[in-house]
């Protein structure tokens, strides 16, 4: 295990609004929910099939719920889990507004509050840089998965690129960083082999891993980062014009998936899993 140096009680503080377009904490809905869930689905599709009444999925730090009512929307009984209970409560009001049934609970990746292979699909996303022990919350992971259940995931890499964008220019240049607190810490960034390993041990099999960042490649957006924030720009409409999804390099982030042994995993897609190259 190792001490946290980053300010997770932030989603306490700024919790009650993830659905705001105006608090940081939505640039990750913006075009982030549509984005990965697109490339979700698609291993779904793959894996699955695409009739998902009756399985039942767990959202790994499910925040505001933005995950959890589009998985919802196409068929799953989700739970979300999350260690912030402002967070929790935001998720629960969202969801009923919406008149979608989700179950939330308040617990941590690194002991979950459901019981062993009780879920079809587990998926993590803007989590894994965050816990204390990723090798429990990935052993937790796989308990509660079914034989031959999928995990769905995205994380940071650990490079050059991610240590520029997501500490120097998002969190500590002051014309462009998000909150006044940190967020993230660069050495808790994780590597995909690194990531890799840690499945293996857990007893699942990777899929897959390919790039996930900024599709857009406007100079203008280097700009709206300056200017995001109040009244100039949302950081919802940042989120959306700097168009979050399925990119080539995984220099900067990655996602992917896995499957819980029991079952021969599907073929990856594309040959060998993509990024392997970035130690």
């Amino acid at each position: 295990m190792i001490g946290l140096v980053i300010d997770n009680d932030v989603y306490n503080r700024v919790g009650e609004s993830w659905w705001d377009e105006d608090n940081p904490l939505n640039l990750l809905h913006g075009s982030l929910t549509p984005g990965r869930f697109a490339y979700f689905r698609e291993v779904l599709g793959e894996t699955i099939g695409g009739d998902y009444r009756g399985l039942r999925a767990l959202d790994v730090g499910s925040g505001g719920g933005f995950l959890a009512e589009e998985f919802t929307r196409v068929g799953f009984r989700v739970t979300g889990i999350d260690p912030s209970s402002v967070s929790i409560d935001t998720a629960r009001r969202h969801a009923d507004r919406a008149d979608l049934d989700i179950e939330y609970r308040i617990g941590s990746g690194e002991r979950l509050p459901v019981p062993d292979s009780t879920f079809d699909v587990v998926y993590c996303c803007d989590v894994l840089e965050h816990v204390s022990d990723l090798g429990e919350v990935i052993a937790e992971t796989s308990r509660v998965l079914k034989p031959g259940g999928l995990y769905l995931f995205d994380t940071i890499n650990r490079t050059f690129v991610s240590k520029l964008v997501a500490i120097k220019l998002m969190q500590e240049w002051r014309m462009t960083r998000m909150f006044d607190t940190p967020i993230h810490d660069w050495s808790m960034c994780i590597r995909p082999a690194e990531l890799t390993a840690i499945l293996e041990r857990c007893d699942l099999r990777l899929g897959e891993i390919v790039g996930l960042g900024p599709r857009s490649r406007n100079p203008l957006r280097l700009l709206d980062l300056a200017r995001a924030g109040g009244t100039r720009l949302s950081y919802g409409e940042l989120s959306r014009r700097l168009d979050f999804g399925r990119i080539r390099s995984t220099s900067m982030s990655y996602m992917g998936y896995a499957v819980a042994n029991g079952e021969s995993p599907p073929r990856p897609r594309d040959g060998l899993p993509e990024g392997q190259n970035q130690l």
